[in-house]
């Protein structure tokens, strides 16, 4: 490998893992940012914030590593030409395509590496990241007790303090009711002061509770009037403990096969089988729906048919018939075919709901399939888009590079979010939303590739100018000559 290979990759890297970490920080600050109501004061522990993290880090890779690539791209060669590297190395005889080979190989490996992690390892990050993230979202905060305001978190009780101390350990002036039995004021506990803290296995909260007295109702089961039997009973206390169940303030961790069939958590060979799996179900709709409607069908006309996306049948009612019908038979022959019409409108909507949902889930099994490919191809394209670039702009740095990899990686995202928003609502074939924004970019890099080979200038004013006029001309010309 010559020096100058050497060169361009030792200013590629560099920038590259700058770029990666400042990219996967901001993307991991946004998602902390998006569920820090379901994080804070529910008393994680830390090794589970740092999985979640570490999941999240995974995840965001599709996203960081695209725009890292387009952003060190044009820092690189913006660098070299503001440096007049660039300039020295085509002196040297080094064409721009020469000189990037080395880099080239190392991109596409990158590319190749995104498409093995996002078929091997990306699913299996969704679906630890997805049962991770479903429990933390449901799991109850932590019990916190609110000076004068009554706390029901815990199942069976309501506990109000008027007081606590600045730690939150001891409680003033405590008021309990133990409604465990469906009644509210049969079991009343006041103390002066009580002192909380946890068991050794953190199962259980106990409440150490000092000069005190408690309330207790003994009433006859099933009575539904006051018998003289019931028995109302106080007790005083110095000190005494009252223990609480804390298992509903605890994460339990849910069976990861509840999510294994969802499509972000397959590789390629699981989609292709639930994909065959899922259009014999459709196809097994549709011959149900056929079957179920064919004997509401009487009449065949030209203008019959069945629409094979939703598979609803429209008949056109063909009016010359009643010229051939008695007029007493007319009323009742309506009535029958609005009754057939009803029954059969009511049949394609119970079988639509169910078809439906098998059509979405058709919609997303291809839209995953093809994301699979689209991580690498989209980090070469954007490899394609700023290396040029920057030869072109010639500026290093964080300024006007940065500003420049967020307006077309924004193009980029933009073009395709609303593809893939189009594909999923099946506005749009899977295949061009999935690959559209690539689509739409891949001339502008080759114009880029073109022009930064070529040494043109790209913001020339002039040259466009010149080049729009000999076009009007041309076509004045054609225009002229035909009214000739």
């Amino acid at each position: 490998m010559k020096k100058i290979h050497l060169l361009i990759l030792q200013a590629f890297i560099r920038p590259f893992m700058v770029c990666f970490c400042i990219v996967m920080f901001v993307l991991l600050m946004l998602f902390l940012f998006k569920y820090i109501d379901d994080l804070i004061g529910k008393g994680f522990e830390w090794y589970v914030l740092m999985e979640l993290i570490g999941y999240q880090c995974a995840v965001q890779l599709s996203m960081a590593l695209p725009l890292s690539m387009l952003l060190s791209s044009i820092m690189t060669f913006g660098n070299l030409g503001e440096s007049y590297e660039l300039v020295a190395i085509k002196a040297a005889g080094f064409s721009l395509r020469k000189a990037m080979t080395p880099l080239i190989i190392l991109v596409t490996l990158f590319a190749g590496g995104s498409f093995l992690f996002s078929d091997y390892i990306l699913p299996v990050v969704n679906l630890k990241m997805g049962s991770l993230l479903w429990d933390v979202r449901n799991k109850k905060a932590d019990f916190l007790i609110k000076p004068g305001i009554f706390n029901k978190s815990i199942p069976g009780y309501s506990i109000r303090a008027k007081n606590k101390s600045e730690d939150g350990t001891i409680l003033y002036d405590l008021m309990i009711y133990d409604h465990r039995t469906g009644n509210t004021a049969n079991n009343v506990l006041l103390a002066k002061e009580g002192f909380m803290h946890n068991s050794a296995d953190n199962n259980y909260m106990i409440l150490r509770l000092r000069d005190g007295v408690r309330y207790e109702e003994s009433r006859v089961k099933n009575a539904k009037r006051y018998d003289p039997r019931q028995q109302f009973t106080r007790f005083r206390f110095a000190e005494t403990e009252q223990k609480f169940d804390m298992e509903a303030f605890q994460m339990k961790r849910t069976d990861e096969s509840l999510f294994k069939s969802h499509h972000q958590m397959l590789n390629l060979k699981q989609l292709r089988h639930y994909t065959d799996s899922n259009r014999i179900q459709l196809d097994s709709i549709s011959r149900q729906i056929l079957v179920e409607t064919q004997s509401y069908v009487s009449y065949f006309s030209p203008y019959y048919r069945v629409d094979t996306v939703q598979h609803i049948a429209v008949q056109k009612f063909n009016h010359f018939l009643m010229d051939y019908v008695p007029e007493d038979q007319r009323r009742g022959i309506i009535s029958n075919a609005l009754s057939q019409a009803q029954q059969m409108s009511s049949v394609l909507e119970m079988k639509d709901i169910e078809y439906r949902a098998f059509s979405d889930r058709d919609i997303r099994y291809h839209i995953e399939f093809h994301r699979k490919f689209t991580l690498a191809v989209s980090c070469l394209l954007l490899f394609a888009i700023g290396a040029p670039l920057g030869a072109i702009i010639r500026k290093g740095g964080l300024g006007l590079p940065v500003v420049v990899a967020i307006i077309f990686f924004l193009i980029y995202h933009i073009i395709s979010t609303m593809a893939e928003k189009a594909a999923k609502d099946g506005s749009m074939d899977p295949l061009i939303g999935m690959w559209m924004a690539i689509i739409v970019l891949t001339p502008l890099a080759a114009f880029l590739t073109y022009k930064s080979t070529t040494d043109s200038a790209l913001f020339d004013a002039d040259q466009y100018k010149q080049k729009l006029e000999r076009i009007w001309k041309w076509i004045s010309f054609k225009f002229t000559r035909k009214k000739i």
